[in-house]
């Protein structure tokens, strides 16, 4: 979802306006699970995949089966990782995520559960976080369970691609890239314990989370005192599973996106000011 500052200006009174009743919101309960989206991490140069209608703004993410069945898949996603992942290794933690790490300190986030698989929230200073749908700067391989840093496996595709190096492509969600070239002639980099399929530890789309990483989740939100969920149009099942469980519970939900979500007829408050600005006005107004 679009969650960078649309064409249409917020102006200081709306901020102030939104910041007040989200602090309000956190005051009343003071023991919240946070829900973050892609929406967090687009002011860290990070793209995001929808529109403030909750469209695809682009071609839809690689599929799970697709990547594990197909070896010309595999060409394309590694070729364009090499121009892509250096974005999300090289994003720093925004106002947004720095002032999250800030609410959990002060008490206010119980637990913080990310969509992002860019590890931001922890670099932020955040420590009780869920990665939902992993971390891209580490590689399993599918068959033996070895593991490495991303940046091994970026490192060796360089290597052996060295002609791909000097490419650009328009940097893309996830450390993906829009590289329009052939990519039938990339060479990919197995695992060097088996030579197995190597893969990026997080969960594509038509793979399923993990159980445990649910079960946690929603533990930590069943103790809540409420739930908000932060820059995610909630349009993936494994994120607005949440809401769900939230209304079910009793448990009152806010939001605080640009665009609408799958969860707006369930909110008790619903945002829709920059993310960076809100949540510092926020923060600024609980520290008092």
């Amino acid at each position: 979802m679009s969650h960078a500052t649309p064409d249409i200006p917020f102006n200081e009174a709306q901020i102030r306006q939104a910041s007040s009743e989200l602090a309000a919101f956190v005051q009343a309960h003071p023991k919240l699970l946070v829900l973050t989206g892609a929406g967090v991490s687009t002011d860290s140069g990070i793209p995001d995949y929808r529109d403030d209608k909750g469209d695809w703004k682009r071609r839809p993410p690689i599929q799970h089966k697709s990547f594990m069945v197909d070896a010309d898949v595999r060409q394309r996603y590694w070729a364009r990782s090499l121009l892509g992942w250096p974005v999300i290794r090289n994003a720093r933690p925004n106002v947004a995520h720095q002032a999250l790490a800030e609410m959990e300190r002060q008490g206010s986030v119980a637990r913080l559960v990310t969509q992002n698989v860019d590890r931001l929230h922890q670099r932020a200073g955040s420590c009780r976080v869920t990665d939902l749908h992993g971390r891209a700067d580490r590689v399993l391989c599918m068959e033996c369970g070895y593991y490495c840093t991303r940046d091994e496996v970026h490192d060796r595709c360089a290597e052996m691609n060295p002609d791909f190096l000097s490419l650009s492509a328009k940097p893309a969600p996830d450390g993906d890239a829009d590289l329009d070239r052939h990519t039938g002639d990339f060479r990919v980099a197995d695992c060097p314990a088996c030579g197995g399929i190597l893969k990026p530890d997080v969960v594509f789309f038509g793979d399923f989370v993990p159980g445990d990483r649910v079960s946690g989740a929603l533990e930590a939100l069943r103790c809540s005192d409420g739930l908000l969920a932060i820059g995610s149009s909630l349009m993936v099942y494994s994120g607005f599973r949440f809401c769900r469980y939230a209304r079910e519970w009793a448990k009152p939900i806010a939001t605080l996106t640009l665009g609408r979500t799958r969860a707006d007829d369930m909110t008790h408050l619903r945002l829709q000011t920059p993310i960076g600005p809100t949540l510092a006005g926020t923060l600024h107004r609980l520290s008092r």
